[in-house]
C-alpha cells in the first residue's frame, strides 16, 4: 500500500512538471496600433517589450552609402532609401518626434532586455540581388559585433538571403516568408521553418502540422481577427505575428 501510494504521489508530481508549448505573439512592426508609437520605431519596440511579446518584428533596408536604416517601405517621406544618402535620412523625424531609426540603435535597445526576441526581416534589394546579398552579409555583421545574435531571429522573402544566411551564421533562426516552399523544400534547403501569410496557410493547412513534425519553425503574418487567431491556436502553431497583440496575448494566456 505504502508502494502504491509513493508511486502515485511521484505520478503527479511529473504530471506538474509537464510543460506545454505554447504560441508565440510577435509585434508586426512594433506594438504600434493601439499604442500610438509610429511602425517600426524604437517606441514601437519599446511598447513591444512592455507589454510582453514574444517577439517584436522589424524592417531593415540600406542606404546608398551604406547605413542600415529600420523602415518597412522602400521609401520614407518620399525618398528612397536605397539611392538616399544617410546624411539626409538621419535628419528626417518620425511622426513622434524620433529620429529615422538604424539597426545599430534599434538592436542597441532591443538587448538590453531578454523577453522580447527581435525579429529582423531583412528586405530584398531593388537595385540588385548582389546588393541584397551585400545587405545580409552586413546586417549579419552588426548584429554580430554588437553580441545580439542570441537575440535575433532572421526573415526574408528572398530565399537567396535565407540560404545565405544560414551560410554566414549557422548558428542563426533563419524563417522564409514568400510562402512559395513547402516544408521538405525548407528542411532540404536548412531553412528553419516558414513565416507564411495567413492566405498560404489557409490555402495549405496541412503544412503547418507537417512542419511541426519536421521540428521546423511555424508562423504565420499578419493575424488580425480573432476568427484567424483562434484557427491558428487550434492549430497549435509555433507564432503568429500580428498588429493586435494585445488582443492575442489575452487568448494566449487566458
Amino acid at each position: 500500500m505504502k508502494k502504491l501510494f509513493t508511486l502515485a504521489i511521484l505520478s503527479q508530481l511529473a504530471l506538474s512538471t509537464v510543460t506545454f508549448a505554447q504560441t508565440k505573439v510577435v509585434a508586426h512592426r512594433g506594438a504600434w496600433k493601439n499604442t500610438g508609437a509610429p511602425e517600426n520605431s524604437i517606441a514601437s519596440l519599446k511598447a513591444a517589450i512592455k507589454m510582453g511579446c514574444d517577439g517584436s518584428e522589424f524592417d531593415v533596408h540600406m542606404s546608398a552609402d551604406s547605413v542600415l536604416f529600420i523602415n518597412h517601405d522602400a521609401h520614407i517621406q518620399e525618398l528612397p532609401i536605397e539611392t538616399t544618402s544617410s546624411t539626409i535620412l538621419s535628419n528626417l523625424k518620425l511622426k513622434n518626434g524620433e529620429a529615422f531609426p538604424t539597426l545599430k540603435e534599434y538592436l542597441k535597445e532591443g538587448i538590453k532586455q531578454k523577453r522580447t526576441r527581435l525579429v529582423l526581416e531583412i528586405k530584398p534589394s531593388a537595385i540588385s540581388k548582389e546588393r541584397g546579398i551585400a545587405l545580409t552579409r552586413k546586417v549579419v555583421d552588426m548584429v554580430n559585433s554588437m553580441k545580439a545574435a542570441s537575440r535575433v531571429d532572421y526573415i526574408s522573402f528572398d530565399y537567396d538571403i535565407c540560404k545565405e544566411i544560414t551560410k554566414i551564421a549557422p548558428k542563426a533562426t533563419v524563417q522564409y516568408l514568400n510562402g512559395d516552399k513547402t516544408p521538405d523544400e525548407l528542411l532540404t534547403d536548412g531553412i528553419h521553418g516558414f513565416d507564411y501569410n495567413l492566405k498560404i496557410l489557409d490555402k495549405n493547412p496541412s503544412w503547418i502540422k507537417e512542419a511541426k513534425s519536421k521540428k521546423l519553425i511555424t508562423n504565420a503574418w499578419t493575424v488580425n481577427d480573432e476568427k484567424s487567431m483562434d484557427w491558428l491556436l487550434t492549430e497549435d502553431i509555433g507564432l503568429i505575428t500580428t498588429n493586435e497583440p494585445e488582443l492575442l496575448l489575452k487568448k494566449v494566456h487566458k
